[in-house]
């Protein structure tokens, strides 16, 4: 089975580091998106097919990393993007700073290649690990949806047992929970009944 590669946005101003990160990208097997400034990257990031992890040069024209990243964190409803901010500041007063604004993580420049190869495939798991969440809760959802709405006050038959639904058709009950839920069921008896039934059969026999 083959797999899309993972998609990576390069933000970075300076032509020969934006070439360098894309040449090293491509060679580990991802797919690398380029811009020069950050309100391009945060276009990017904005649209609902944004690369899933974005490596951002913190001093860059019109808008710096730090700020791309406080602006997509404000962001909700979209799939989560894993931010790694790329910078020549190295003092532990600048990782603050970088990780307080959204960034998922930091690199100092001049780079290792492998310290960010390795870095990617951290991110890279933990973006399958929130896409996988975020597909758990919207299940999660659905079904609670389903519950409420078996929980609503349903018109039902006394006597057969039919229920009405909201197209105003009458339904066995079983088919009416299978069409609103997909659950299907096993038939068996309940003691009680069980109890009335032998009784019934027993004096049927007399």
């Amino acid at each position: 089975m083959s797999f899309a590669p993972t998609r990576i946005l390069i933000a970075e101003d300076h032509q020969v580091s934006r070439h360098l990160l894309q040449r090293n990208l491509l060679n580990w097997g991802f797919e690398a998106t380029l811009v020069e400034d950050g309100e391009a990257a945060l276009r990017i990031m904005k649209r609902d097919d944004a690369p899933s992890i974005a490596i951002l040069d913190w001093m860059m024209p019109r808008m710096d990393g730090a700020q791309v990243c406080a602006k997509i964190r404000q962001e909700t409803g979209k799939p989560y993007i894993y931010i790694i901010l790329l910078t020549a500041r190295n003092q532990k007063g600048d990782a603050v700073e970088g990780l307080k604004s959204g960034a998922d993580d930091y690199v100092v420049k001049p780079f290792d290649g492998n310290e960010l190869r390795a870095r990617l495939r951290v991110a890279e798991r933990v973006v399958a690990l929130e896409r996988k969440l975020a597909l758990k809760v919207t299940a999660l959802q659905t079904a609670l949806a389903d519950v409420k709405k078996l929980k609503q006050l349903l018109p039902i038959c006394t006597y057969c047992k039919s229920i009405r639904d909201d197209k105003d058709y009458w339904r066995h009950i079983e088919e009416y929970i299978h069409n609103e839920t997909g659950s299907d069921f096993s038939h068996g008896i309940c003691p009680k009944c069980m109890d009335r039934v032998m009784a019934e059969l027993e004096r049927n026999q007399d």
